[in-house]
């Protein structure tokens, strides 16, 4: 069995990077974030459970908020 995923959204950002997240569910039964970031040829991919989205995504929401 293959890890399943569902593409969440996708954005194009600054300078032709684009970033992807995914919910993934894996063999097991465990759910995680993916956020997938593409800068050229390099993809970082990074899991993250629910704790730590949520963290991400306050910090962010915060930071941009005094943009």
């Amino acid at each position: 069995m293959t890890d399943k995923f569902t593409e969440i959204a996708q954005f194009d950002l600054p300078y032709r990077r684009k970033a992807t997240i995914r919910l993934v569910e894996f063999e097991g039964g465990m759910k995680m974030v993916r956020l997938v970031l593409r800068e050229g040829t390099r993809i970082t991919q990074i899991d993250l459970d629910a704790d730590s989205a949520t963290q991400l995504s306050r910090t962010l929401a915060d930071t941009a908020a005094r943009l």
